[in-house]
């Protein structure tokens, strides 16, 4: 279930969800839902030289892919995933659903293209009641289409998304504000073709990537990259150069 019982060490206060940080949930595809979730799929983990940590989904006949994981910390507050998939079959607009969990941070927000409350320039929406309890915001129509490919009326657990404005870049916020603290997730815009949130103060409090999206054949390797960043005090324009620093260092 990805990086769980995560502490601010300054304040000593939980700031993870019981289901973690980058916690790999769904596996989709245009065809298929592979198994519930990542999490009820056998896996192995090890640490490797330098303290990363490396989990392994090996194929079997109901996951016809083979799925790598490595954690690392680059700093005390920002963690780096690497999400690797190896199709063991053709797989079409394949997609890892991968879901991070906030204790508190009631606050939601993503980073959209054309914002309503900028007069269109790209800045943080909130995603607010208004606007329905599951808000997905594409990378484009493209994009648009394959949320919309019935994937997400497979059972268990359908979901109904409202489709959103689309991102400026797969980047997203919750915010805390009892301790200030901001919790960022962001990934490369090729990585990622949609970023997903319930609206703000919702239970779930929790951010989505959908990874991928696109056609894998059978032995192709794809890799996606994806960063969590806890910081404290953090403004929109500062979670914006962060954003912008992360895509110039990958």
């Amino acid at each position: 279930m990805g990086l769980t019982s995560v502490a601010d060490s300054t304040s000593g206060s939980n700031i993870s969800g019981t289901f973690g940080f980058f916690s790999h949930y769904r596996l989709l595809d245009v065809g298929a839902r592979y198994g519930e979730a990542a999490w009820d799929w056998a896996s192995r983990a090890e640490v490797l030289s330098g303290g990363a940590v490396e989990s392994v989904w090996s194929a079997d006949a109901e996951h016809p892919f083979e799925m790598r994981v490595v954690y690392r910390w680059k700093a005390p507050n920002i963690l780096d995933a690497t999400t690797s998939v190896i199709a063991q079959k053709d797989l079409l607009g394949f997609e890892v659903f991968l879901a991070s969990y906030f204790d508190g941070f009631a606050k939601s927000l993503v980073y959209v293209n054309a914002c309503p409350e900028t007069e269109g320039k790209a800045a943080f929406l909130e995603a607010k009641r208004a606007g329905g309890q599951w808000q997905m915001f594409p990378r484009d129509a493209q994009a648009a289409e394959l949320v919309q490919d019935g994937r997400w009326q497979r059972p268990p657990n359908p979901v109904e998304w409202k489709i959103m404005p689309s991102l400026a870049g797969p980047l997203a916020m919750r915010r805390d504000a009892k301790t200030g603290l901001v919790g960022l997730v962001m990934a490369r815009p090729a990585d990622c073709f949609a970023v997903s949130t319930p609206f703000s103060g919702e239970d779930h409090r929790s951010i989505y990537f959908s990874l991928f999206g696109r056609d894998l054949n059978a032995g192709q390797k794809a890799t996606a990259r994806s960063r969590l960043v806890i910081a404290r005090g953090l403004s929109d324009r500062e979670a914006i150069a962060t954003y912008q620093a992360y895509l110039k260092e990958t």
